[in-house]
């Protein structure tokens, strides 16, 4: 989407309200290509898995009560995770995602949806070419309805109608997107059992970065993101959700997209200014060094609440 619909990122391409449909389509097509030619050559000798690792925040309606900021909510979730989990797990994108780009392209007057179609070949091609789920998982909104005027320029944005909030009692220690909020990645993980059959995941990014460079490198809000978000993931693992692994986002500071080196998620401090790039252990090293060597909170009564 920032690559090939607002061109924020790599290969910087402006193409609103089509390229990043275009873009996500060729992505899940040659997974599955990929997942068939290991099936078919490389697993029977080397009893490996391919999956594919989906980025998602979660999307909680603002009034729980409320039929449409729930139905808002349910959008929000099927255009970032469904979008590239539901053609994998069920075959073909959600439907809600082909109702609203298809009802909005007929609007501007195009003969066919801007939302790319699977032939029925492809359909069967695509469908169960994961043998895990990997989750990039950052934050969470709250999501109501929101209607955009129909002149307006389409864009994946503004596709789903919602509009997106936070609260701000939410811890905000890194850049203005991410808010620490763990009890929406329970939720993510049973919303994944629930709607996909509860595939074996593995957490493949969490973390948080920092908006100003603590000298001492005590980066305390890190360590506090951490304990919440594990903490959740073994709240849904008692839940019976299939989680196999988790991975810390990250272990270096290191280049962040078009952030470059501003934005630090790792454990250990870089010091890119030197040729010869020291780094220096966090104080969430510690932390997490004693999670890894407990396979757990090491003190009982912090691990569930």
């Amino acid at each position: 989407e920032k690559g090939y619909e607002t061109g924020e990122h790599a290969p910087g391409l402006k193409l609103g309200g089509c390229g990043a449909y275009k873009a996500a389509h060729h992505i899940i097509k040659t997974h599955a290509k990929v997942w068939h030619s290991y099936n078919n050559t490389w697993r029977s000798e080397q009893q490996g898995m391919v999956g594919i690792s989906l980025t998602s925040a979660w999307g909680e309606p603002v009034d729980p009560h409320s039929q449409t900021d729930r139905d808002a909510a349910e959008r929000y979730i099927q255009f970032h995770l469904g979008w590239f989990a539901n053609p994998i797990y069920k075959g073909d994108y959600p439907e809600v995602m082909k109702n609203y780009v298809g009802r909005k392209s007929a609007q501007q007057g195009l003969g066919t949806s801007r939302l790319p179609t699977f032939s029925v070949q492809e359909k069967t091609y695509i469908k169960g070419t994961s043998d895990f789920l990997g989750i990039g998982h950052f934050t969470t909104r709250y999501v109501l309805q929101k209607s955009f005027p129909f002149l307006q320029v389409s864009s994946y944005h503004t596709d789903s109608d919602l509009a997106e909030l936070v609260d701000p009692k939410w811890p905000a220690p890194g850049p203005k997107w991410l808010y620490s909020a763990p009890w929406g990645f329970r939720r993510l993980l049973n919303f994944i059992k629930t709607h996909y059959g509860n595939p074996l995941i593995y957490v493949t990014e969490n973390g948080v970065s920092e908006k100003v460079q603590c000298t001492q490198l005590c980066d305390e809000w890190r360590i506090e993101y951490l304990k919440g978000y594990i903490n959740e993931i073994l709240k849904a693992l008692n839940d019976g959700v299939n989680v196999r692994g988790y991975t810390a986002w990250s272990l270096l500071d290191k280049f962040e997209w078009n952030k470059g080196f501003s934005e630090r998620f790792g454990f250990y401090h870089i010091d890119f200014k030197n040729k010869n790039k020291p780094r220096y252990p966090k104080a969430s090293v510690d932390y997490y060094r004693n999670i890894i060597s407990a396979n757990g909170f090491p003190n009982s009564r912090e691990v569930m609440s």
